[in-house]
């Protein structure tokens, strides 16, 4: 079938995270990871940690260019109703002295968030900011043949202000280790077409697929309401006066505060493991079908980024035949970093699933592809003086962690970028012809 016969209607960091990605949870009673289970609410995780340390290149060569795609760090939440859901339907409880100790804590804690979100939804808290610069201040230190005065570094953001943002920390990263650099910057609605590609086709394929799969899995992992115990004194009066509907909305701002310098934790209190786990689940599930290779969604989700790559590919090309080096930062949105991921089919996220429970057999965790401040570099290498494009290697790392590319490496996580290149560009050609039938 053709997609025309379809018809789809400088801080101290407070926050503890641990560096070592995997399943967070464990249904059997294992212990759970609240901060891996806000999803894609995860703050970058290597802030108190480095990264691994990385395999050391083939003898003879050096980094000379680097492309890279970023999320924006950690944000506040999108609308003034995601903070003030929660708060509302708590101050009835409050109203009627019906709160339990843990709820009065909460709501004090929900209120602060609600207070300090005025003017400030959906941009970028100052922890967020803190994330990119660490991340650039790695970029520098791992990749000095690159970070230098002699470099030709180009960073473009989205036009939203978080990603603005986190593209000028990112740079200001970069120049504390290396202030010789000089970045040209710019954020213009020109680079949309690869920097935030709006595939209208893809997304009315992902909505029906979402509403077919998606929501009828998650409802038989709705959980349950006994979270409502634990900050309501009076079970009778929290199932008459407590909307239902406040889960999702207190769950997402008590798993936000992670992204913030010095609020409470309070996930794990409110909730239990299950509650957790069914809410992060969910969650997953959406993101695959958002972005994975899968027969629900048509094998459509990958392709919405084939433009970034071809942009990746063909700014790639030029580096190769310059001497000098160059690197290539682009700062956007997590639906755009998880497409590019699953359509590059890094380590085992590209993979073809037919079934959401299959989610776990892969490893896909939205967490370790997206947290805040998620990113992708590609790290070029070639034997020094060369601009002979057989010689060139590449390898990838994904939240600053080598993670495999398709095909047979030429030694450890370093690929012929020659092979890799022709591999990306046929499947890129054959989409058009699949597609445009």
């Amino acid at each position: 079938m053709t997609f025309r016969k379809i018809r789809i209607g400088v801080f101290s960091i407070i926050v503890s995270l641990g560096t070592t990605m995997g399943y967070a949870g464990d249904r059997d009673g294992g212990s759970v990871d609240g901060h891996k289970l806000a999803g894609n609410l995860l703050a970058y995780p290597y802030m108190n940690e480095e990264p691994p340390v990385q395999t050391p290149a083939p003898a003879g060569y050096k980094p000379f260019h680097l492309e890279h795609y970023g999320r924006h760090g950690s944000r506040w939440l999108i609308g003034e109703n995601d903070y003030l859901t929660p708060v509302r339907q708590l101050e009835k409880a409050e109203r009627a002295g019906k709160l339990t100790p843990l709820g009065v804590k909460t709501l004090a804690a929900l209120r602060d968030m609600a207070e300090g979100s005025v003017g400030r939804c959906s941009e970028l808290t100052d922890l967020g900011a803190l994330q990119h610069q660490r991340i650039g201040r790695r970029m520098a230190t791992n990749y000095p043949e690159i970070f230098n005065a002699a470099a030709d570094i180009d960073a473009k953001s989205t036009v939203v202000i978080r990603c603005i943002l986190s593209m000028a920390n990112g740079l200001e990263g970069i120049q504390q280790v290396s202030p010789g650099v000089r970045a040209k910057k710019d954020a213009s609605y020109a680079d949309m077409w690869f920097m935030n590609y709006d595939d209208k086709p893809a997304w009315m394929v992902k909505d029906s697929a979402e509403k077919a799969v998606v929501e009828p899995w998650k409802a038989k992992r709705h959980g349950s309401r006994d979270f409502l115990a634990r900050l309501v004194t009076d079970p009778q009066f929290a199932r008459d006066s407590v909307e239902p509907g406040i889960m999702p909305y207190l769950y997402w701002v008590l798993g936000s505060m992670q992204g913030h310098v010095g609020k409470p934790w309070l996930l794990e209190d409110v909730f239990s493991e299950t509650d957790l786990i069914e809410n992060w689940e969910g969650g997953n599930a959406f993101w695959f079908m958002h972005s994975g290779d899968t027969p629900m969604s048509l094998h459509r989700m990958p392709y919405t980024q084939r433009k970034l790559l071809g942009r990746m590919i063909e700014q790639t090309d030029s580096a190769v035949l310059s001497k000098r080096p160059s690197a290539r930062l682009r700062y956007g949105h997590d639906g755009i970093l998880v497409n590019l991921v699953t359509l590059m089919e890094l380590g085992d996220y590209g993979k073809e699933v037919t079934d959401l429970d299959q989610l776990e057999e892969i490893g896909w965790r939205d967490y370790d592809i997206i947290p805040m401040a998620g990113n992708l570099q590609l790290v070029f290498y070639r034997p020094e003086g060369s601009t002979n494009p057989d010689d060139v290697l590449v390898k990838a790392l994904l939240n600053e962690r080598e993670i495999a590319l398709p095909g047979t490496p030429v030694s450890g996580p370093y690929y012929s970028w020659k092979e890799l290149r022709k591999y990306y560009s046929d499947k890129l050609e054959g989409f058009e012809k699949r597609f445009k039938e």
